[in-house]
Order: C-alpha cells, then sequence, then structure tokens
C-alpha cells in the first residue's frame, strides 16, 4: 500500500527545510544583485562568474514556488534580483544572451546555443504570473518570438557562429531544443493565454521534431540524428542516450498529454519512460547513468557512467506523473526506487540542498559542490515540488 502521507511529508520536508533555505542564505549576491551560483557543500562561494542560464533558473524557480507552494515575499524579492540582473547585464548588443558573465556583469562567454533565453522567457513570464505587471509578459514574448524564430530556423539568428561540426561533413540536429521549447511554450501558454492558439501550434511542431529521434526499433530516443531524420550510427557520439534528457521529455509530453487528454501522446510519454529506464538504470549500483551508447559500445565522454542530480529528479517527475494519469503500478514502483535511491545518496541534511556528482558507485565526488554553472536552484526544487503539488491533489 503507497503511503502518499510519508511521501507528502518526506518532499515537503526536503522543500522547504533543506532546499529554498539554501539559496536564500548562501547565494544572493547583496552588492551586485542577482544569484551566486558556485557554492560548495556548505554554501560558501568559490567561484564568482556568474551563470546566465542559472539567473533565469533561480527567478522561474522562486517565482513558481511563489506561485504554487507559498507566497512569501523573500522568493520574489531573489526573482527580482535575478531578472534585473539579467536585464542590467546579460544581453549583447545583438539581442542574444551571453552564457557566463562576472561577478559584476561583465561578458566572458557567448554561446551558440539559446538556453540562456529560453530561461529568461521563463524566469520573466513565471514572475509575471505572480505579479501582474506587464513589463515581465512584454519581456518573455520578445525573446520568445526572438528565440522561437532561430529554432525554426537558425539563419534567423543574429548572433552567427560557426558550427562545432562542419555542416558540409555531418549536419545532425540535437533534440535538446525541442525539449526545451515544449517547455518554455507550455509555460508561456499559462500566462499567456491571448496566444493559446500560437503556443499551441509550436507545442505540434515541437512534438513532431521529438518523434522523429524515437527508434522503436532500437528502443532509443537518440540525442542527435540526421537532417532527414534518420540515425547515424558511424559516430559515437551521435549513438548518444541521454537518460536523464529522455525522462525530462517523457513528464514534459506526459504534462502536454494531460493537458490535451490525448491518449495516444500519453502513450508515447510511457514509450520514452520505459526505453529510457531500461537503457538508463544501473543494474549493478542503482541509480541513472548519464550516458549510454544505443549499441551497447563504448561511450567517449569519461563522465558517462557517473550519477548526477537531475537525471535522478527528472525519473522522480516522470514516473509520479505516470502514474497519477495511468494508475500503472510500474510507474509508482520506479517513483519509489529512484526516490529511495536519490534520498540516500544525493541529500546532505548538515549543510542542505543536493550534492550533484556522485560516481558510479554511489560515494560523492571530492570536494562536493552544491552549486556552479551547470548545477543551482533548479531540478531538484521543481522536482520536490512537482512532486508535493501532486501528492496534495492525490494520486
Amino acid at each position: 500500500m503507497f503511503d502518499q502521507d510519508h511521501y507528502l511529508k518526506l518532499y515537503t520536508e526536503e522543500l522547504e527545510r533543506y532546499c529554498i533555505p539554501f539559496w536564500l542564505e548562501h547565494g544572493q549576491d547583496q552588492e551586485y544583485g542577482g544569484l551566486l551560483n558556485c557554492l560548495d557543500r556548505k554554501g560558501e562561494v568559490y567561484s564568482l562568474d556568474k551563470s546566465v542560464w542559472m539567473q533565469g533558473r533561480c527567478a522561474y524557480m522562486y517565482s513558481h514556488l511563489y506561485n504554487t507552494f507559498k507566497q512569501d515575499p523573500r522568493y520574489l524579492d531573489l526573482a527580482r534580483s535575478c531578472i534585473d540582473f539579467l536585464n542590467a547585464h546579460c544581453f549583447d548588443k545583438d539581442g542574444r544572451m551571453y552564457f557566463t558573465v562576472t561577478r559584476d556583469g561583465k561578458p566572458l562567454r557567448k554561446r551558440r546555443y539559446y538556453f540562456s533565453e529560453t530561461f529568461y522567457i521563463m524566469a520573466n513570464i513565471e514572475y509575471y504570473g505572480a505579479t501582474k505587471e506587464p513589463s515581465y509578459l512584454a519581456a518573455a514574448r520578445k525573446v520568445y518570438d526572438m528565440t522561437y524564430a532561430i529554432y525554426q530556423d537558425p539563419k534567423n539568428d543574429p548572433f552567427q557562429i560557426f558550427p562545432k561540426v562542419y555542416p558540409e561533413t555531418r549536419n545532425l540536429k540535437a533534440q535538446g531544443p525541442s525539449m526545451i521549447f515544449l517547455n518554455v511554450t507550455s509555460i508561456m501558454r499559462q500566462f499567456d493565454p491571448e496566444r493559446t492558439s500560437l503556443y499551441n501550434e509550436h507545442i505540434d511542431e515541437c512534438i513532431a521534431e521529438i518523434k522523429k529521434h524515437n527508434f522503436p526499433e532500437m528502443h532509443a530516443q537518440l540525442e542527435s540524428i540526421t537532417q532527414d531524420n534518420r540515425p547515424f550510427l558511424d559516430s559515437s557520439e551521435a549513438r548518444i542516450i541521454n537518460p536523464g534528457h529522455d525522462l525530462e521529455c517523457a513528464y514534459f509530453l506526459a504534462e502536454e498529454a494531460q493537458y490535451r487528454n490525448d491518449k495516444n501522446l500519453l502513450s508515447f510519454a510511457e514509450s520514452v519512460f520505459r526505453d529510457a529506464i531500461k537503457n538508463g538504470w544501473d543494474e549493478e549500483y542503482q541509480g541513472i547513468l548519464y550516458f549510454v551508447d544505443c549499441l551497447g559500445k563504448p561511450v567517449e565522454a569519461y563522465e558517462h557512467d557517473m550519477k548526477l542530480w537531475w537525471p535522478h529528479n527528472e525519473g522522480i517527475n516522470a514516473s509520479l506523473l505516470l502514474y497519477h494519469l495511468t494508475k500503472d503500478p510500474f510507474y509508482l514502483e520506479w517513483f519509489i526506487k529512484i526516490t529511495d535511491y536519490a534520498f540516500t545518496h544525493f541529500t546532505d541534511h548538515e549543510y542542505g540542498e543536493w550534492y550533484g556528482y556522485l560516481r558510479r558507485d554511489g560515494k560523492v565526488t571530492e570536494p562536493p559542490c552544491k552549486g556552479h554553472t551547470y548545477k543551482g536552484p533548479f531540478h531538484v526544487m521543481r522536482c520536490l515540488n512537482n512532486t508535493v503539488q501532486l501528492l496534495k491533489k492525490g494520486v
């Protein structure tokens, strides 16, 4: 018998006692504004460089917590500080955003990828949902329209930087942008109903692209495929399966299936989840592997067999929502299994937040960190809050 009250208490305490306060107490930059995202186990700053997309992720997450978990004004104060920092320092003259900046906002690095922009969009639209201040809706729409145009055709990108592989030789496309825009667009639709038909059209496009990366005969959702939608199996990089991305994708697909009451889309989300967990679960040491090869060949990335925080967060998100929508005990079993692993290995009740990196055998990498360019107040708290909200509704 599933003890729903036990898990509700577990997730609520983890969120409210150990994770939300960690970034409020240690991450806020009182001098320059925004988030200091490079924090060690105790919450002490070990690098002053700032991740631009983490400013957006933080602003989104604390706005979302305000909208769904608790209307604590400190949440909006931190969110507003991050958005103000982004507006003041993180846009280049061409309208694109930097990827990293100094503590006081001087540009360090800019990338061809537009993930800084997508999280800026999420930050502004969720903050608009909390405050109803129209300037944030306008900002979200402006950057959304620019960035989605780039997604549809890279020639629309004002930041024309040479791709990392010669497209004349090998022209592949990644799953990540379609998955991200599926999520971003659904959030825009929630708070900007005036443009629902446009957002639905864009979501249809994203789902169609995601489906092109799915190969049932291989039990694989591939990260990269050719422009004419075929797997490219001659390169180890192109054979990569990222189980965490696929679990996150399954969650976004299930959310959209719920919104539409679309059984076929839900069935597709289930298949993505089942393949991801089959490919990614480490039967020897437990936990979810970072990368695997779709043919079972060696993986070039040296971190491929490590256990990272966020795939487990996304596995929890997807398994519980799929159980809620299907009542299939398979998903409940996986929710419990991933929860047990994650709360045993990633949590830190002495100093708060979750460790980011484990070795394959589950030992924390040394010295441990709680935040850096890629890890911050996002995946963990999104997972914890999603679980709390769903358990409150009843699964």
